[in-house]
């Protein structure tokens, strides 16, 4: 019987990578995927972590990826571009879009980069981090499958749609679906065997909430904030999918969707700090923007105010240092592929 598997992230990584190499994937593409994939996992995103890992095989084995593609610049106007992934690995594409945009920030004070024909790109904060780093604010959106009803709806017709922003300092960070959570979050509580997940949620088929993981996943996730969430989720397909040319709504696959392309469409910000104050003054100000939210005294029930990313960044320092723990039902899926292809199991 399979259990949790404890495994440091090198580890995860390492065997990721091979996985999708025996798949044709190219090496040093197959390492950025999976490192990705687990610094989700090592953050405890684990909803956008390895798990992710078998929907990709899947589509690949179904030849719904061209894992040799890496897209192509359509356009580029000053600050702006508009890029075609050529349906592409998503982690391919977006480390093309985040450079670039990065570059056009460096020449123009702000690079927007918007991509079409792309593919599931893990974790939204992976990219922006990659921004923030560079010191530039970084914003990341994306549109996905069309699983979510509008507010009122009872059928899908937008994208879980998140939205990332980080900023140089690390001292916050936000990454959120446009639902109450991701769908991925879910699949986690199926994959665990979970008999209940919390209310709020998701709708089942019929557009009832529900508690339940199996009919949750069959269903439809809840927009975050009703009729606010489906603003935001709309706003996001306005920017990715509107704006790239590419699919919309109804139009957009999905790693469920494997026997067809995805057609994502993502998008990709870097805003240049140091355009408008020295880069250290700009962190020392978000630090005493933190450092002030955070004095507010804890509400009851609760120890202390949390800022968006601290979460996050405590459990990176515990796996970092512990390991990370994949549930039975998701080791049992990477298992499973590594027999078929022939990949040894760490």
């Amino acid at each position: 019987m399979t259990t949790d598997v404890t495994i440091s992230s090198n580890d995860l990584i390492a065997f990721g990578s091979k996985l999708l190499e025996a798949t044709g994937v190219a090496p040093e593409r197959a390492y950025l995927v999976a490192a990705s994939l687990v610094a989700a996992d090592l953050r405890g995103v684990d909803s956008h972590g390895i798990q992710s890992l078998p929907f990709y095989i899947r589509q690949i084995e179904h030849s719904s990826i061209r894992i040799e593609a890496e897209g192509h610049v359509v356009t580029e106007t000053g600050g702006l571009a508009l890029y075609d992934g050529e349906n592409g690995l998503g982690q391919v594409v977006s480390q093309r879009c985040t450079e670039l945009a990065i570059r056009l920030g460096r020449e123009h004070g702000f690079g927007v980069v918007v991509a079409r024909e792309s593919n599931h790109f893990g974790a939204a904060a992976y990219w922006a981090q990659q921004v923030s780093a560079a010191g530039f604010i970084g914003i990341v959106m994306c549109d996905a499958s069309h699983v979510v009803p509008p507010w009122q709806g009872r059928e899908g017709r937008l994208g879980t749609n998140p939205i990332c922003m980080s900023v140089p300092g690390e001292e916050w960070l936000l990454d959120m679906a446009t639902t109450t959570v991701a769908r991925g979050k879910i699949l986690k509580a199926v994959l665990r065997g979970d008999k209940e997940i919390p209310a709020g949620w998701a709708l089942d088929k019929d557009g009832v909430p529900t508690t339940n993981p199996e009919a949750a996943m069959a269903g439809l996730p809840m927009p975050l904030g009703g009729y606010k969430g489906s603003g935001l989720a709309m706003m996001v397909e306005i920017l990715c999918g509107v704006l790239s040319g590419g699919a919309m709504a109804t139009q957009v696959g999905g790693i469920h969707f494997y026997t067809q392309p995805a057609r994502i469409s993502q998008f990709f910000l870097a805003l240049d700090v140091s355009r408008f104050m020295p880069l250290d003054q700009f962190k020392a100000r978000v630090a005493h923007l933190v450092a002030e939210v955070k004095s507010a005294p804890a509400a009851v029930g609760y120890d202390e105010v949390l800022v968006a990313g601290e979460p996050e960044r405590r459990v990176e320092l515990q796996r970092c240092r512990e390991g990370i723990t994949i549930p039975a039902g998701v080791w049992a899926k990477l298992t499973e592929n590594a027999r078929k292809w022939n990949v040894p199991v760490p």
